[in-house]
């Protein structure tokens, strides 16, 4: 049986089973699987069942629907394991069957490219092509931290010396 499961922060393990030909999602009660979040149109979107089909569709929400990232403009397919995102929140469609994935023959080694080195920075060595010493790039100074740590001080010797001399004058 088809489900969807709520990933969003704060919602998140709510699940709406799918066993109807149509579920409505929304903020308001009148819909099948209640959202009650900003982000979510009163009305935002119908689930279908076509068959074994799962299949989405928006209902001119303000901050549309989404299946991994592309906007359903009237219908699209879904399939178990994609994510499904009205306004804010996101929901992933779980069947009992395993989600299809594509096995990737692994025999070659990805070659991961090399950062730079804080001694190239300092050194001013070309990186990639690039003079880090022209592009202004340089170590890092201490001097705004040692500034506010003096002005911090010289405050708060200001304010002890108030509180020394308000309290003489009480005490006359």
């Amino acid at each position: 049986m088809a489900k969807l499961v709520v990933l969003s922060v704060g919602m998140t393990g709510r699940t709406q089973e799918l066993k109807a030909e149509k579920t409505t999602i929304g903020r308001v009660e009148d819909n099948t699987f209640q959202i009650a979040e900003p982000s979510v149109s009163s009305h935002h979107c119908e689930v279908l069942l076509r068959g074994k089909d799962v299949v989405v569709r928006d209902l001119n929400s303000t901050n549309g629907s989404y299946i991994n990232g592309e906007k359903v403009t009237e219908e699209k397919l879904m399939k178990p394991g994609q994510i499904l995102r009205l306004g804010q929140v996101e929901m992933r469609l779980e069947t009992d069957m395993p989600a299809a994935t594509a096995k990737k023959p692994m025999d070659q080694t990805l070659v991961m490219q090399r950062g730079v080195s804080l001694d190239e920075l300092e050194q001013g060595t070309r990186v990639g092509g690039f003079d880090t010493k022209s592009a202004g790039f340089s170590k890092k100074t201490d001097k705004g931290n040692k500034i506010f740590w003096i002005v911090a001080g010289v405050v708060g010797l200001a304010i002890i010396c108030g509180l020394l001399y308000a309290l003489t004058m009480a005490q006359k």
